[in-house]
């Protein structure tokens, strides 16, 4: 991590929603899905909050050989968005504990606040990280 890494660091993400981003594409396999509003997806929401996420924080680290990944999301999701809009994620970093970064964040789809909440990463070294999984992986062969 690089020192510039600190408590206060915001980002703006902007996002055009395709038809591949709305509910009945979330589980294309799921025929409860298939038969919901095609309409923004939360889980691909969540995807897109990580992201704006990502992107704040990626000029900070010694990437790509140090990342972030997800471990914690508590968001809304308040407002349905129809593919053809833009959604706009406002992010802001609120806390630096050692490896463990907690942001504040918000969207909108120039309609509407469609989520707001906290989201928690954590700084990864990519090649640990790899030969954890793969640990895993072999054990999992083991089994």
């Amino acid at each position: 991590m690089k020192d510039s890494l600190k408590a206060g660091l915001r980002y703006e993400h902007r996002f055009v929603v395709p038809s591949t981003k709305t509910v009945p594409a979330l589980y294309p396999e799921a025929d409860e899905f298939l038969a919901m509003p095609e309409v923004f997806a939360t889980g691909f929401l969540v995807g897109f909050l990580e992201w704006a996420c990502v992107r704040a924080v990626n000029p900070h680290l010694h990437w790509p050989g140090e990342m972030t990944l997800g471990t914690h999301i508590d968001v809304s999701h308040e407002a349905a968005t129809p593919p053809g809009m833009e959604v706009t994620a406002s992010v802001e970093l609120i806390d630096v504990s050692g490896r463990k970064l907690t942001f504040l964040v918000e969207a909108h789809d120039g309609v509407d606040i469609i989520s707001r909440g906290r989201h928690e990463r954590f700084v990864i070294d990519r090649s640990r990280f790899d030969a954890g999984v793969e640990r895993k992986r072999e054990n999992h062969r083991k089994g």
